[in-house]
């Protein structure tokens, strides 16, 4: 069997985009959409046996009509190819009340074939085309039903959050304890772990959230774990593999650096007998992009990367001698006449002195940014830090006198002569001898 994990599409998200005069809609939805078609279009050309989708098909709890549209008409190429679907209902797709409807249970509700979709931990058999699979589904658990119980009341949020983290632990042994071990077997949860390297999500979130252990998911009972939720890629145990497929396309500066795209699994099983998998040598090398063997089954997973919108930060340091500092920062947009900033979205900060703020040429600044798909400018401007009192050789201020105070002041902030005169003055101001 070949399986496509991915999770966090978060179509909605419109930061650093522009409304698109002709649909009314952010161009960043462009963007998302383009990832996604990638997918599908691998998906179909390789005829994967399933698409595992593990939550946040949307930014918005309540997405936009063309939003919903767009989704609907991916999923539609997907399943018209013969490829199903397996979406798992994330923390951005549920309502804000117990009782309305997830933003993809109208996949459900319309019965649309090979579209499966959970919103509660159950398990689900589906067949493909290479025979049965059996999934095991661990959405978001809502904090606001673990409050509603009697047990729950007069608790510190530590304590809730440790009692969340043990119906999520409990919810997982449950699970694997009613699988078919003649079958694969593979638990979607969108969850947080908690040894996870977090992204952009810290700030996507809504409401508080528990961390589930990372050896409470590594149940031997399934062959593979694919979780949703966190943005950075990430491979959390191999055996049994435990991975974050991390989001499809980049939705701020902090995920700049990051790899965006997908994963394929396979998991070998014998084409005579159907869901009978065959046992193999288990000395072979496994260790090239992630494998494991579980049971007679042997599972690797590859990471593909999808080609999305570069984000990019430009760093430049001018030094108080720089005779043409608007030529450095050029040379940094466009270094050896690289263009790296074309289609990029771009952030440039200028570190200068205070000397040079007046002669840089900020319209050939921008002119040099013109081709990106977005550009911010940040200067920030360094100023000689004015001696304080206190600070300098010859004690604290409580050391000086008055006279002395005031010599250091007009020596630090004044040109010679002028503190001289100065000097002058106050001495016979405080001496009470001004005229």
């Amino acid at each position: 069997m070949k399986i496509i994990h991915f999770a966090d599409l978060h179509l909605g998200v419109e930061t650093y985009g522009k409304i698109n005069p002709e649909t009314g809609v952010s161009t960043r939805l462009d963007d998302f959409l383009a990832a996604l078609d990638k997918l599908v279009d691998y998906a179909l050309a390789e005829q994967v046996d399933l698409v595992l989708f593990c939550g946040d098909a949307y930014k918005s709890r309540e997405p936009s009509q063309t939003q919903q549209r767009e989704f609907a008409l991916r999923i539609s190429r997907l399943t018209s190819g013969g490829v199903p679907i397996f979406i798992l209902v994330g923390n951005h797709d549920l309502p804000n009340a117990i009782g309305k409807a997830t933003s993809t249970e109208i996949f459900h509700t319309l019965a649309v074939k090979n579209v499966y979709v959970s919103n509660k931990p159950e398990i689900t058999h589906i067949e493909t085309k290479s025979g049965i699979i059996q999934i095991a589904s661990l959405p978001w658990l809502r904090r606001s039903a673990m409050l509603k119980r009697e047990e729950s009341k007069n608790l510190t949020l530590e304590q809730i959050n440790q009692q969340l983290q043990q119906v999520l632990t409990d919810t997982v042994a449950g699970l694997a304890k009613k699988l078919d071990p003649s079958l694969p077997a593979i638990l979607a949860a969108h969850v947080g772990v908690a040894n996870a390297t977090v992204g952009s999500e810290r700030l996507m979130a809504i409401g508080q959230e528990a961390f589930l252990l990372p050896g409470n998911l590594a149940n031997p009972a399934f062959d593979y774990i694919a979780l949703g939720h966190i943005h950075k890629r990430q491979v959390l145990n191999e055996n049994p593999p435990v991975v974050y497929s991390g989001s499809l396309e980049r939705v701020d500066f902090g995920e700049e650096g990051d790899e965006k795209g997908f994963y394929v699994v396979d998991i070998e099983a014998d084409k005579l007998s159907g869901n009978t998998l065959r046992p193999f040598d288990k000395t072979q090398d496994r260790q090239a992009q992630g494998e494991r063997v579980a049971g007679e089954r042997r599972v690797s997973f590859e990471f593909h990367p999808v080609t999305g919108r570069s984000f990019q930060t430009i760093r430049v340091e001018l030094e108080a001698g720089d005779t043409d500092p608007t030529a450095t920062v050029l040379r940094a947009i466009h270094p050896d006449s690289e263009d790296k900033v074309s289609g990029a979205i771009v952030r440039l900060q200028i570190s200068l002195p205070a000397e040079l703020e007046g002669q840089l040429r900020d319209n050939d600044i921008r002119g040099a940014l013109k081709e990106a798909y977005f550009s911010t400018i940040a200067r920030e401007v360094k100023r000689e830090p004015r001696l304080r009192l206190g600070s300098f050789e010859g004690g604290t201020t409580a050391e000086i006198s008055p006279l002395e105070a005031l010599k250091t002041y007009l020596e630090t902030n004044y040109a010679p002569e002028r503190a001289k005169v100065l000097l002058d003055y106050g001495e016979r101001l405080i001496e009470g001898q001004a005229t």
